[in-house]
């Protein structure tokens, strides 16, 4: 009886031990892991210069009407068949490599019969285990039709995200602009992040690709900048990102020259009428950017007339449409030295992408118009354009 009591404290102990060592391993595991995401974390400086691929000679021309389209791809992964944990759904990753594969065949085959002079993609993956490490802007340059000029820039980069259950592991992504257009110069801005260490070593490092075109004949710049702006962040965070996308825009159409900021915004116009999307109190709702305060030198513009975003809680595809949460998030800004054509955000129902793709059309003004309508703007313009369009283009 008394060796039974024994064996028992001794068993009693081994077990402790055991767990205790299973608990030490785990904490070793975790500070070693934490130790590793910090010293190889994605750290950009404020400001880079992005490499430019590919070649283009051609200028928009004063007088031209220019084809925009920005389009939130969704790592080719959030097609009609997916939902996200993020979003309530259950899926980390997508169903099979072939569809993501079928997504970016289907996304490349519309942008080349849309032709837009120039494009703004976001959630473009490079090699990330989310997205069956294929290298999606490598994919879509090569089957973009004609030629063009590309930058990219990084805005997510981590060698593994652990969670969830199974975790995310490596991710590269970011935003990919491609151009009829030379593009002579190309800067990678960071945005201002909500996060802290070490929440801040598994989120997005958010930033502003600014690209600079110059015009024909002109000493004037057209200025394009993609963007993918916080989602889930406080209202606070959000203004600081904005305040500084509002002071480039404000800097470069000062001197004269023409502006449009597009892409996924993750926030609503304050202009954008959403009664036909109504907000269901339990789920994910978007702040509303009061446009009030930049309308005087901007036209701020979303389509309200078709969903640009849908809620990830759920697949799409064979569901009731009419219980899903719709959202307008993508848009863009545009300075009123330029004439709006049209915008739209085309139904694609969601089949490729969480998201669907805007459009816009703009017309550049003649240049005798321009002098006529901003005097001021194009005496900044001619001698600001002619030195930082001819510096930047020996530097790019």
């Amino acid at each position: 009886m008394r060796s039974d009591r024994k064996k028992n404290r001794k068993r009693k102990h081994r077990l402790a031990k055991f767990f205790i060592k299973l608990l030490v391993l785990i904490v070793f595991l975790a500070g070693a892991m934490l130790g590793a995401l910090t010293v190889l974390d994605y750290n950009p400086a404020d400001s880079e210069m992005i490499i430019i691929a590919g070649t283009s000679s051609a200028r928009p021309n004063p007088g031209d009407t220019i084809k925009l389209l920005s389009w939130n791809i969704g790592y080719g992964s959030l097609g009609d068949n997916a939902s996200y944990f993020l979003d309530g759904g259950k899926d980390v990753f997508p169903s099979d490599e072939e569809r993501v594969k079928q997504n970016l065949f289907d996304i490349t085959t519309f942008l080349n019969e849309e032709r837009a002079d120039i494009t703004l993609l976001q959630e473009v993956d490079h090699r990330s285990r989310r997205s069956y490490n294929n290298d999606q802007s490598v994919y879509i340059r090569s089957q973009i039709e004609g030629s063009f000029t590309a930058t990219f820039a990084n805005n997510y980069k981590s060698f593994f995200i652990p969670y969830p259950i199974p975790p995310i592991g490596k991710v590269d992504s970011g935003m990919l602009t491609l151009s009829v257009y030379d593009i002579n110069l190309s800067t990678r801005i960071s945005l201002p992040s909500p996060y802290t260490w070490p929440m801040s070593l598994l989120q997005l490092k958010r930033c502003l690709m600014v690209d600079r075109i110059p015009l024909k004949g002109s000493g004037k710049d057209l200025i394009v900048i993609n963007l993918h702006l916080e989602a889930y962040s406080d209202e606070e965070s959000h203004a600081e990102q904005m305040k500084v996308l509002m002071n480039i825009l404000e800097e470069e159409y000062a001197r004269g020259n023409y502006v449009i900021a597009g892409g996924d915004f993750n926030h609503t116009f304050s202009n954008v009428d959403l009664s036909k999307y109504p907000q269901d109190s339990d789920k994910w709702a978007p702040m509303i950017v009061d446009t009030t305060a930049f309308e005087s030198n901007w036209n701020v513009l979303m389509d309200s007339n078709v969903p640009s975003c849908r809620l990830l809680d759920k697949p799409y595809v064979d569901a009731d449409k009419s219980t899903f949460q719709y959202y307008i998030l993508d848009g863009f800004i545009v300075s009123k030295n330029l004439k709006i054509e049209s915008l739209h955000t085309e139904q694609l129902n969601f089949v490729s992408s969480d998201h669907n793709p805007v459009i816009l059309e703009v017309t550049i003004p003649s240049e005798t118009n321009s002098e006529a309508g901003d005097e001021s703007g194009d005496e900044s313009g001619d001698e600001s354009g002619d030195e930082s369009g001819d510096e930047s283009g020996d530097e790019g």
